[in-house]
């Protein structure tokens, strides 16, 4: 169960495929596992381990989605993976939607 809310950002979900490159915006501050990428389609915060980075590009070695879940406090949700080196689990809603949601709203799930 959701102990606090969680927003999806605004913008579209971006998902990267082992051996494509994209283009490397810079660390996050709050969560800094993550570094925001540039592709073809889109853009989004990835694990900095699912790249290899050459400077201002990197090549994907691991593949990524980046859809989260908006959900309310009180919400529950059934964790798929737990990312512990990344803060955040890939969880179902009851509604069956499938996203990441970061650890620090969930509760005993």
């Amino acid at each position: 169960m959701l102990i606090d809310d969680h927003e999806a950002p605004e913008r579209a979900p971006l998902t990267i495929v082992p051996g494509q490159i994209v283009s490397v915006q810079g660390w996050d501050t709050e969560w800094p596992a993550f570094v925001f990428v540039t592709a073809e389609v889109g853009s989004g915060w990835v694990p900095g381990r699912h790249l290899s980075i050459s400077g201002t590009t990197a090549t994907v070695v691991t593949g990524y989605d980046t859809t989260e879940l908006t959900l309310a406090t009180g919400a529950e949700v059934e964790v798929l993976i737990d990312d512990v080196e990344s803060g955040w689990s890939w969880c179902r809603s009851d509604a069956g939607a499938e996203g990441w949601v970061p650890n620090r709203v969930l509760g005993d799930v």
